[in-house]
């Protein structure tokens, strides 16, 4: 088995390092969710569905803002309570970065999940 988030993060990371100015990564729902708040929080320029014809690609544009990003694993759940303790954990100070996680109203960033009241699964972070 493979994750295919996992993948596309190490990507992102991998492209932002030697410093490329666009990567392609495999294209599935959770992927877009994640590009998608990750261009809303300015890591990303865009990104754009390249359709190879088999299940296709998204074509990531890369800022140069990505210091590291990476999945959590496991999945672990978070109360509603617990995001500044799991913040201070996987994030290197207050305000950097970004934890996605899931939630039973969608992915979202932890800030957002703590603002709505909400607990869920860390999927991913990114600083």
């Amino acid at each position: 088995m493979t994750d295919h988030l996992a993948d596309a993060l190490n990507t992102l990371k991998t492209h932002e390092i030697v410093g490329q100015g666009k990567c392609t990564v495999k294209a599935t729902k959770l992927i877009e969710e994640v590009l998608k708040l990750l261009s809303e929080h300015k890591y990303l320029k865009g990104y754009s569905l390249l359709d190879n014809g088999r299940g296709g690609l998204y074509e990531v544009t890369l800022d140069g803002r990505i210091n590291d990003c990476g999945v959590i694993k496991p999945r672990m759940p978070v109360k509603r309570s617990e995001w500044a303790e799991r913040e201070q954990q996987f994030i290197p100070a207050f305000g950097v970065g970004l934890l996605i996680v899931s939630t039973p109203q969608g992915v979202m960033t932890n800030a957002e999940a703590e603002k709505r009241r909400i607990g869920g699964r860390l999927i991913a972070y990114v600083y």
